[in-house]
């Protein structure tokens, strides 16, 4: 009956969900495009084996999916993989990480009806969700069809915890059928559990974000393009930037540029439909920002240069010095710091990370990353680091160990997925009771540590 309740008020949003699908159109174009995926219409995919499903909601998922999705591929190249995405920029992030290797779709509203269509026309051999993506009648869906289902790369921070808690009754009958779930961390497991998931399918794997290779020749790329930004000035990047944060950065280059004159400043706001709007931002504070996407020549002169493009963050770290990790100095939780710590540059962020608590706790600890309270503690951090070679390197260098001594999560989740990937069944069109998927699995001891 919650299911039931959770359902009928899904439909009632129905016409404000389209509505807002389609706001966002007026803004990014791509939004617009494939609708009907969005309500599990589209292709059906041409295998008879079925396929493999991984679900990335946008870039940070899709960067952590990255290595599970490439080990898949070279593990078991006869398999179709789709990846589903909520968001464009995810979309896009796709096609650049894996090409035509793969099957993209958009992932569908939460509808039953939208759910059955979808599963209907990919017919997954298992399913792998990334990070804490909950969707009760996804759930019901897949176990309904004897589907497996692996949540992997799994973070839930206390607040969001409070907020499942909330409706426990609806989220753990749909976390009672999950074949696997691969946590970040031990505190991510009891929260897991606190909201209803057995702790007998709970793994401590660790991040699959550790385990994101570096491009071989992202160094060169880097080397030219620092070379068209002024290869003997200081240059920092200020990266994932959100709605407000972008004053207080430059508020922070402010107190930069009166140490370092000479100085960049590399912005690169998180979400592409507000790179005119920052911009416009960027004029109005005094400075004329020079755009990535006019692929320009000589930024010698420049002061402020905005990555205007996707998928190249990765290579403008590469070629900075110091990296802020943006979403943390205003409340969204913030984003990846293991990407600029896996280049060896220091990184800085703000102290709202409650998407990246313990990674952020541990990064610091490790001497890799400093937290800044406020723009003023963030130019000061900034100066530091430009000013001082040394500092920079020592700083870079235990960032970057850090993550390496780190690197594995991959091949864990792998490893739970294998055991699913046996050959297919003749047929995957009947639908099979509930208790097939619980029958198939024998009760495990819990496997995260204990709370102290």
């Amino acid at each position: 009956m919650v299911r039931l309740a959770y359902s009928a008020a899904l439909y009632c949003a129905a016409p404000f969900l389209l509505g807002r699908l389609l706001w966002r159109g007026l803004r990014n174009s791509a939004y617009r495009r494939r609708i009907g995926e969005r309500f599990g219409l589209g292709a059906r995919i041409d295998s008879r084996r079925g396929c493999v499903w991984v679900h990335a909601v946008s870039v940070g998922e899709v960067q952590a999916a990255a290595p599970i999705v490439k080990a898949l591929k070279g593990r078991y190249p006869d398999e179709t993989i789709v990846v589903t995405s909520t968001t464009p920029t995810g979309a896009a992030r796709i096609s650049k990480a894996f090409g035509g290797g793969v099957v993209h779709r958009y992932f569908p509203f939460d509808f039953p009806g939208s759910m059955a269509r979808f599963l209907d026309r990919i017919e997954p051999r298992v399913a792998i969700i990334m990070e804490t993506e909950i969707w009760p009648n996804l759930l019901a869906e897949c176990r309904l069809r004897a589907v497996p289902v692996i949540l992997a790369n799994v973070r839930l921070s206390e607040r969001s915890a409070a907020g499942y808690r909330r409706f426990r009754r609806l989220f753990a009958p749909a976390l009672g059928g999950v074949a696997a779930i691969a946590v970040q961390s031990g505190d991510d497991a009891r929260r897991l559990a606190s909201i209803g998931a057995p702790p007998g399918v709970i793994d401590v794997t660790g991040s699959t974000k550790f385990d994101v290779p570096m491009l071989a020749s992202l160094r060169e790329e880097a080397a030219a393009l620092r070379r068209t930004w002024g290869s003997s000035r200081g240059i920092w990047i200020a990266a994932s930037t959100h709605d407000g944060e972008e004053a207080l950065v430059l508020d922070a280059f402010g107190r930069v540029l009166d140490r370092l004159p000479g100085s960049l400043l590399v912005l690169v706001p998180r979400h592409p439909e507000r790179f005119r709007e920052v911009a416009a931002h960027v004029r109005r504070r005094g400075f004329e920002p020079v755009m990535r996407s006019r692929r320009p020549v000589d930024c010698s002169g420049a002061r402020v240069f905005i990555g205007d493009t996707m998928g190249e963050l990765p290579l403008f770290y590469a070629a900075a010095d110091v990296a802020f990790v943006g979403g943390t100095l205003v409340e969204r939780g913030g984003h990846n710091m293991l990407e600029p710590a896996a280049l060896g540059l220091p990184v800085l962020f703000g102290p709202h990370v409650f998407n990246f608590a313990e990674i952020g706790r541990r990064l610091v600890e490790a001497g890799g990353a400093r937290t800044v309270p406020d723009s003023v503690r963030l130019g000061e951090a900034v100066i530091d680091y430009l000013m001082d070679a040394d500092l920079r390197h020592t700083t870079g260098t235990k960032g970057r160990t850090f993550v390496e001594n780190n690197r594995g999560a991959g091949d864990r989740v792998l490893a739970m997925i294998s055991p699913h990937l046996e050959p297919a069944p003749e047929s995957r069109s009947g639908r099979q009771a509930p208790e097939s998927v619980s029958a198939s699995r024998a009760p495990a001891p819990p496997r995260y540590p204990p709370k102290a």
